[in-house]
């Protein structure tokens, strides 16, 4: 476990270490292993805070939500300002310290697990960007001190057990707001516009031409930065609430498998039934049955 910084705790502040029995209980647990965490705490205006850590070998999560820091990573400089998430994977060399005339507020927690990876690709965490301007996000804030409040449990296996459940929880939250952040950096998208529009047109085709034209892109840039926000291609989306649209179909009415594609602007149902069972993972024909069982 990577070491936690030394410094002296000032009122308010908190560092916890999960105790080795819960670790070990974390380890074999089928629920656990993937992500725990091992460490975490707040420091409330850390005048003095600083670290060098020459060897890292967990997980570090860093939320700061007042005060400025300078951060040293793989020998780049950073500043940490508030509403800065810092990401620091095992095995990255860095170093920070406290801007004393503003001293930083932080919550920290270290992690590791089987799936860690997973959770910080998940992320999209790069080199190059270890810092994610989140902003001081009040729910994020609530989740950070909803770990620190396992301490008043009395070390209740379960309590802990769902505290490493809602460590999971607090990065995929983080996950979903990053691309939002991305997207007030460059041009605004109106994805309830484009969905408004893929609605309409439920019943009829469309392109990435088309949908590019609707917001005056081309439709590589509108393509790129469509799938950076929801991780799907735009087409890819269309697609599938056609097939949702199409289960509706299937539940509300006895029409026909191919009236329902005809309905949905699909000549060929052999086609149609080749992208449903491809999006929805069975044929029209097996989805409906599971109605009569």
């Amino acid at each position: 476990m990577a070491k936690t910084s030394d410094w002296p705790l000032a009122p308010g502040a908190v560092r916890f270490h999960v105790p080795e029995f819960i670790l070990q209980i974390y380890r074999e647990s089928d629920i656990c292993r993937g992500l725990y965490p091992l460490s975490f705490g707040y420091y409330p205006n850390a005048k003095g805070h600083r670290m060098t850590r020459e060897e890292h070998e967990d997980n570090l999560l860093i939320y700061c939500v007042q005060g400025e820091t300078d951060l040293v990573l793989e020998g780049r400089e950073h500043r940490v300002r508030p509403g800065d998430l810092v990401v620091l994977p095992r095995d990255t060399l860095h170093s920070y310290q406290t801007l004393d005339h503003d001293p930083w507020t932080i919550f920290w927690v270290h992690f590791e697990g089987e799936l860690s990876q997973a959770y910080l690709d998940n992320l999209g965490y790069s080199f190059e960007t270890p810092l994610v301007p989140l902003g001081v996000l009040p729910k994020l804030v609530s989740d950070f001190e909803a770990m620190l409040a396992v301490r008043k449990t009395g070390y209740s296996v379960k309590a802990f057990i769902h505290l490493a459940n809602h460590l999971a929880q607090l990065l995929t939250f983080i996950a979903i707001q990053i691309p939002k952040v991305q997207e007030g950096r460059g041009y605004y998208l109106d994805l309830d516009a484009i969905h408004a529009y893929m609605q309409r047109n439920i019943h009829g085709q469309l392109d990435l031409d088309d949908l590019a034209a609707q917001v005056k892109l081309s439709k590589y840039y509108f393509a790129r930065r469509y799938k950076q926000i929801t991780g799907e291609t735009p087409v890819g989306h269309f697609i599938r609430m056609k097939m949702e649209h199409a289960c509706y179909l299937l539940d509300l009415s006895g029409r026909s498998i191919n009236a329902i594609a005809q309905e949905l602007g699909y000549e060929d149902p052999y086609y149609f039934s080749r992208l449903f069972s491809k999006v929805i993972g069975l044929s029209p024909r097996e989805y409906r049955r599971l109605k009569y069982r």
